[in-house]
């Protein structure tokens, strides 16, 4: 049974070690932030000016001037604050995020990270994901393990273009935990009841360990 898209940002929630500076990137990471404990004191950064962003907000509850860079509305920890664009990405070209959780299109085997823009495809910019693949002190991809088509987003080479170079170390799919090493991929965890060698076959890379 593969993880559900709530279950792979639960297993990503766990990654988080107490008191860090954490950014969510947009769509699937941004779930992160409903399996938080409060007790374990993480401050959540979005580069439009936010830190101290807490689980989605009820229906009825939300306040339009309150988002993230996704444009979901958000809520506030207490001691939240809000800044302007140019001091968020002082935080994370300065390396006080200290890890970046963002989707990924493509991770290759050496770390490479491609998740901006597909080819032939509509090309919504850059946005941040630059800067913070090059500024924060870890990155963790979150993502499908394969497109909708089938085909493997973990692979030896990226084909799409590139966000920044050999900055993964630990990808989180629907199928495993697979970290980026020295000698490429390895198989850290498998999603229950999916085995290694299901995993070894939709990975268009060599993968170690299982």
């Amino acid at each position: 049974m593969v993880w559900r898209r709530e279950e792979m940002a639960q297993r990503a929630a766990r990654e988080i070690e107490a008191g860090s500076i954490v950014n969510l990137g947009i769509g699937l990471p941004t779930l992160v932030a409903d399996y938080l404990p409060e007790s374990l004191g993480v401050w959540l950064h979005s580069e439009n000016g936010l830190l101290g962003i807490g689980p989605f907000p009820f229906e009825g509850d939300e306040d339009p001037q309150l988002t993230n860079a996704g444009k979901q509305t958000v809520t506030f920890v207490t001691g939240g604050s809000t800044f302007d664009s140019a001091m968020s990405f002082a935080m994370i070209r300065g390396g006080h995020v200290d890890l970046a959780i963002m989707g990924a299109m493509q991770v290759a085997q050496n770390g490479d990270l491609a998740n901006w823009a597909v080819p032939g495809g509509k090309t919504m910019g850059i946005g941040g994901a630059m800067d913070l693949s090059s500024g924060a002190r870890r990155i963790l991809a979150l993502m499908t393990h394969t497109t909708k088509e089938g085909e493997p987003k973990l692979v030896g080479e990226c084909a799409y273009p590139l966000t920044a170079r050999g900055v993964v170390r630990r990808v989180i799919t629907d199928l495993a935990v697979v970290d980026v090493t020295s000698e490429g991929f390895r198989l850290v965890e498998c999603a229950p009841d999916v085995t290694a060698a299901e995993v070894r076959a939709k990975t268009g890379a060599p993968l170690l360990g299982g």
